[in-house]
C-alpha cells in the first residue's frame, strides 16, 4: 500500500506542471488568511481581497509556476470570487480592467520596438561603441550606462520610456557584445550587473528632477496643499534640492550593485581592441539601422515633450501613443514585420502579469484597503506618543515599503501622499517640515527599488531574464535603505547650505 502511494506522488510529481510543496504552502497561507477575522473597518471582499493579493505574491515568490500563470491564477479567483462586483460580469470586467492601461501597453510596445534593435544590428554596434569607450572594465560600463540615464532624465517624462525604451536595448546589446545572454544561461557574464544598473538607475534620477517621471508633478501639488502653499517645488527648486544627493546615490549604486552581483568578467582588456575592430568590419550604418536611429530619435524628441514647448501644449502627446506611432513606422519600414511582433514573448508574457498585479493593486485601492490602512497607522502614531523625529521616519518608511503592495508609483502617490504628508505637516515642529516633504519627495520614486512590479521601467528589464526574482528583491531592498539613508544624510546636509531648514 505505502509503495503504491508513494508510486502516485511521484507520477503526480511528475506530471503536474506546478511544484507541489510550494504550491501547498501558498493554498494554506489563502485559506489562513480567509478564516482569519475581517479586521474593523474593511468589508469581507476587501479583506478576501487582500488574502488573494497577499497570496498571489506569496506564489510569485515561491515559483510555485511561471508567474504568468499566477498572474492568470489571480484574474481567475478574482473574477470567481466576485470580491469586486456582485455579479461575474462585473467582476470580470474588473478582473480585466487594467489590461486597457495605456501604462501597460507601453511597456508592450517598448519591448516591441528594442527587438528592432537587435534585428537590424544597430543595437550591436552602439553597444560596441559603448565597449570601445569603457569596456576595460565592467563597472565602467556600469557608470556609461548611469550616466546615459542622468541625461535623458530631464527630458523624458516617462520613465518607463527612458529606462525601458532607450537604455534597456543598449545595455542588452552591450551584454549581447560579450555573449551574455540569458537563453544561453551567460546572463552573469555582464549582463545581470548592467540589468541592474540599467534600472537602479532609473528611480534615482526620477527623484532627480520633476520632469522624470509621469507622478512627480502630482507630488507638486500634494506638497503645496500640506503646507498650506508655504512651500513650492518649481522645476529648478526640485533639481537643486535633489542634485547633490541624486548625484551622490548613482555615484555610489554601481558600485554597490557591483559588490553585492558581481559580473565574471570584471576586467576584460582586450574588449576595446575588439569593439573597435567589429566596428570597423560593420562598416557604415545600413539603411534600416538609419531608420531604427531615426526613430529612436523621434521617439524621444516626442516622449521630451519638444513639440508642446515649442508650439504649445496642444502638441502633447501621451507617452503611450508616441509608442504605437515608433512601432507603427518600424512596421511599414519593414524594418519589423508581423512575426516579430507575434514572436516576442517577453512583451505579451509581461502583458499578463505586470497587467495582474496593476488590476489587484487598483482594487485594493478602490475597496478602501489602502486608506483603512492609512487612517490605523496616524491613529497609531497619535496613540503612541511619539517624538517628532521617530514620526517623521515611521511616516517616510511605512509609505516607501508599502509600495511592495503596488504596481504603480502614480497609484501609490495617489491613495496615500497626500495623507503622510498631513500626518507629518500635524505632528512635526514647523521648522523641520520642508526637509520631511523633500524626503517623502524623494521617496516617492526611490520606491521604485523594490520589486519587479513596482514601476513601468521593472517589468520590462526584469523580463529581459538578466536577474533572478530573488536578486532583484534582496537587492531592490538594499539599495533602497542605502538610497533613503544618503538623503537623509547628504540631502538633510544640503538642504541645510540651501536654508531650507
Amino acid at each position: 500500500m505505502l509503495s503504491r502511494l508513494q508510486a502516485m506522488l511521484r507520477y503526480f510529481g511528475e506530471a503536474v506542471p506546478f511544484r507541489i510543496v510550494p504550491a501547498l504552502i501558498t493554498t494554506a497561507v489563502l485559506v489562513i488568511l480567509l478564516l482569519l477575522p475581517c479586521p474593523a473597518g474593511l468589508t469581507p471582499n476587501a479583506w478576501a481581497l487582500v488574502a488573494i493579493f497577499l497570496t498571489t505574491i506569496v506564489a510569485i515568490i515561491l515559483k510555485v509556476m511561471p508567474i504568468g500563470v499566477m498572474a492568470l491564477m489571480a484574474i481567475v479567483i478574482v473574477s470567481l470570487a466576485q470580491v469586486t462586483s456582485g455579479t461575474s460580469k462585473g467582476a470580470m470586467a474588473d478582473a480585466l480592467s487594467s489590461f486597457a492601461s495605456p501604462l501597460i501597453w507601453l511597456i508592450v510596445v517598448a519591448v516591441l520596438i528594442s527587438r528592432g534593435l537587435k534585428k537590424t544590428g544597430l543595437g550591436s554596434r552602439i553597444g560596441l561603441m559603448f565597449i570601445a569607450l569603457l569596456g576595460k572594465r565592467t563597472i565602467g560600463i556600469g557608470y556609461g550606462l548611469t550616466v546615459c540615464e542622468l541625461v535623458l532624465a530631464p527630458f523624458t517624462p516617462s520613465n518607463t520610456a527612458r529606462g525601458g525604451g532607450i537604455v534597456h536595448p543598449v545595455m542588452k546589446s552591450i551584454a549581447n557584445a560579450f555573449d551574455s545572454d540569458p537563453a544561453r544561461g551567460t546572463q552573469g557574464k555582464v549582463g545581470t550587473y548592467l540589468a541592474l544598473v540599467n534600472y537602479h538607475a532609473n528611480p534615482i534620477t526620477s527623484a532627480m528632477f520633476l520632469t522624470a517621471t509621469a507622478p512627480n508633478p502630482l507630488v507638486v501639488d500634494f506638497v503645496a496643499r500640506a503646507s498650506n502653499q508655504t512651500f513650492h517645488l518649481t522645476w529648478t527648486t526640485w533639481a537643486l534640492c535633489m542634485l547633490l544627493p541624486g548625484l551622490a546615490c548613482l555615484l555610489l549604486m554601481p558600485l554597490v550593485i557591483y559588490l553585492m552581483s558581481p559580473p565574471e568578467l570584471k576586467v576584460t582588456p582586450d574588449a576595446v581592441q575588439f569593439a573597435r575592430g567589429e566596428l570597423a568590419r560593420m562598416g557604415p550604418l545600413a539603411p534600416k539601422e538609419r531608420i531604427m536611429l531615426g526613430t529612436f530619435g523621434m521617439l524621444l524628441v516626442l516622449w521630451a515633450n519638444v513639440p508642446a514647448m515649442i508650439f504649445g501644449p496642444a502638441w502633447t502627446l501621451d507617452p503611450t501613443v508616441v509608442a504605437f506611432l515608433g512601432l507603427f513606422v518600424l512596421i511599414i519600414t519593414g524594418t519589423l514585420d508581423w512575426d516579430d511582433v507575434l514572436s516576442e514573448k517577453s512583451a505579451w508574457d509581461t502583458l499578463i502579469w505586470f497587467g495582474s498585479l496593476v488590476m489587484l493593486a487598483e482594487q485594493l485601492n478602490k475597496l478602501g484597503v489602502i486608506a483603512w490602512g492609512s487612517a490605523g497607522m496616524k491613529d497609531a502614531i497619535v496613540a503612541s506618543g511619539m517624538g517628532w523625529l521617530p514620526v517623521a521616519a515611521v511616516l517616510l518608511l511605512v509609505f516607501v515599503f508599502s509600495h511592495y503592495m503596488f504596481a504603480s508609483t502614480t497609484a501609490h502617490i495617489s491613495a496615500m501622499l497626500f495623507a503622510f504628508l498631513t500626518v507629518g505637516a500635524q505632528l512635526l515642529p514647523a521648522e523641520y517640515l520642508v526637509p520631511f516633504l523633500l524626503m517623502m519627495t524623494a521617496g516617492s520614486a526611490i520606491m521604485m527599488t523594490l520589486t519587479h512590479y513596482a514601476t513601468g521601467t521593472s517589468p520590462i528589464i526584469f523580463g529581459s531574464g538578466y536577474v533572478t526574482m530573488g536578486a532583484w528583491w534582496r537587492i531592490g531592498a538594499v539599495m533602497c535603505v542605502i538610497e533613503l539613508a544618503v538623503f537623509a544624510t547628504v540631502g538633510t546636509a544640503w538642504w541645510k547650505v540651501l536654508g531650507y531648514w
